[in-house]
């Protein structure tokens, strides 16, 4: 009998452990180690290869492209200004980035900051325009494309603990670039007057737009962020972001 209850006992502390081990996209620090904000740093850059593909396992969408549904800008002002919407956005480079800084939160009620940097982001999508532009109508739909390099994003947010898991409650983000460049391509059945005066003027404003996208721009990446934390942070125990 004494040696049948060893057998289970061994048996359980066996699955115990194999119910602990962290999965490979989960780099271990320690809870004790005195840089441990390098550490999670660290953790967070580690999953960029496992965000890139995405993680069948537990159901998290790849990040390349980074999706996102519509975003609507009004460019000039006026009964006939210069509108474009943006549908099925795409953005290349987001699983290319570097942990510059990061603060936990501390007694359960501070936010958690971090800023993230980013080489370069291209963005592809489709776009349709209404209104005039540089005196010229300029109704009509196209490809859409932009580059921002430079990229930095400022993420401030809130967590809680969940039984056994960590959950995001919040979570805002501020984007700040360096340069940006923005065109259009297989617009107004390749009008090229068409096409040069509204590449002209998202040349020489590319600056201007991002201002006027970084609203809905920030809050819809603050939004798909968050789902895609939680998304991973529901399947990992805290614990096992810990080896001790």
């Amino acid at each position: 009998m004494l040696k049948y209850l060893t057998i289970v006992a061994a048996v359980m502390q066996l699955t115990y452990l194999a119910q602990a081990e962290a999965p490979e996209y989960i780099r271990q620090c320690r809870r004790n180690d005195p840089k441990i904000l390098d550490c999670l740093s660290k953790a967070v850059e580690h999953l960029r290869p496992y965000l890139a593909k995405g993680i069948a396992e537990i159901e998290l969408p790849p990040v390349e492209p980074f999706k996102m549904d519509s975003l609507a800008l009004q460019l000039t002002d006026g009964p006939q200004g210069y509108k474009i919407t943006l549908k099925n956005v795409e953005a290349f480079g987001a699983s290319n980035f570097e942990v510059k800084s990061l603060k936990l939160g501390v007694n359960g009620g501070e936010p958690f900051k971090a800023r993230i940097i980013m080489p370069k982001l291209k963005i592809e999508a489709k776009y349709t325009s209404s209104g005039t532009l540089l005196i010229i109508p300029a109704s009509g739909g196209g490809d859409f494309h932009a580059t921002f390099d430079g990229v930095t994003a400022d993420l401030t947010g809130k967590t809680s603990l969940r039984g056994k898991y960590l959950h995001v409650d919040a979570l805002s983000l501020v984007l700040d670039v360096d340069k940006v460049n923005m065109s259009i391509s297989r617009a107004f059945n390749n009008n090229r007057i068409l096409l040069e005066a509204t590449n002209l003027f998202l040349r020489d404003n590319s600056m201007i737009v991002l201002e006027a996208m970084q609203p809905q721009l920030q809050k819809k990446l603050a939004t798909e962020f968050g789902k895609l934390a939680n998304q991973l942070l529901k399947n990992v125990p805290v614990e096992q972001f810990y080896e001790d």
